[in-house]
């Protein structure tokens, strides 16, 4: 039974999320938090943040063991964007558009056939 975590209203943009996203997708769940401690990117540390949150979710509500987790699903919404204007010479203006999005990270158990 996959288990999933959402965060959501991160305040980045959803094209920066999916290229971290694009690196731990199918790899097992401490080998991909692992990788994204060595990031220096501040994205990592939000997928790492929804990541650890899978893992919690899957060892207390399903009884799962956290060595056994393989992310299964990965990816990153568009959010609402937050729209200002900034002023511009000759009485013109410019939109300031601030993306942000959701991001969705789903673990799931290795079965034993699942090498074979």
């Amino acid at each position: 039974m996959a288990i999933h975590a959402l965060s959501r209203n991160v305040g980045m943009s959803a094209k920066k999320v999916r290229r971290v996203l694009g690196l731990v997708r199918k790899r097992k769940a401490e080998e991909a938090l692992a990788m994204l401690r060595l990031m220096t990117s501040p994205v990592a540390g939000a997928v790492a943040k929804t990541l650890q949150s899978a893992i919690a979710n899957a060892e207390n509500n399903s009884m799962m063991a956290a060595e056994e987790l393989r992310i299964v699903g990965a990816y990153a919404n568009d959010a609402p964007m937050l729209r200002r204007f900034r002023p511009k010479s000759r009485g013109r203006i410019s939109p300031i558009r601030r993306r942000s999005c959701h991001i969705t990270i789903t673990v799931d158990e290795e079965g034993l056939t699942s090498g074979a």
